[in-house]
């Protein structure tokens, strides 16, 4: 990397999910290539949790003002639609961060869905994994909604994609 594409990411960190604020896009792992040689120009490529995800403009517009306002003249952002998202892309401080939000983050499947992992899934008030699924479709189409037998509390989980 260099100093302008380090400088992007930096900015990028500050990048909030309009959907989960408390994640930045780097957080979640849609920033796939970051190229910038000075502080004329600058290309952004992300990819979408899903394919018709609400929030991609409002993540492209965010991404170019954050990065204009960084000094760069021109910025283009690019929608990846060739590099699969999937929740390993989150790193490990972003399932923290979900954890002490209230969701329970996805656990890592390395690219094999199995049933425990969409079974198993601790609570986040009380850790506890005596929780079971209330309905497959959350407030967004990546979260689900869990409800806890140990403390009684609903919650919801990020699914493991």
């Amino acid at each position: 990397m260099n100093q302008f594409v380090d400088k992007i990411y930096a900015v990028l960190e500050e990048v909030k999910d309009p959907e989960i604020p408390v994640l930045s896009v780097v957080d979640m792992g849609i920033i796939t290539q970051v190229f910038s040689e000075n502080n004329q120009h600058a290309t952004v490529h992300m990819t979408p949790t899903f394919v018709g995800c609400p929030a991609i403009g409002v993540m492209k517009h965010d991404i170019e003002k954050a990065v204009l306002n960084a000094g760069f003249e021109t910025v283009e952002v690019i929608v990846d639609f060739k590099t699969r998202w999937t929740s390993d892309r989150m790193s490990d401080n972003a399932k923290q961060k979900l954890e002490k939000f209230g969701i329970a983050p996805p656990t890592k499947i390395d690219g094999n869905i199995s049933e425990e992992a969409l079974n198993k899934v601790r609570c986040p008030h009380c850790g506890s994994v005596n929780t079971t699924l209330n309905s497959p479709f959350g407030s967004t189409l990546c979260r689900a909604i869990r409800y806890c037998f140990d403390c009684k509390q609903g919650f919801e989980q990020f699914k493991p994609i």
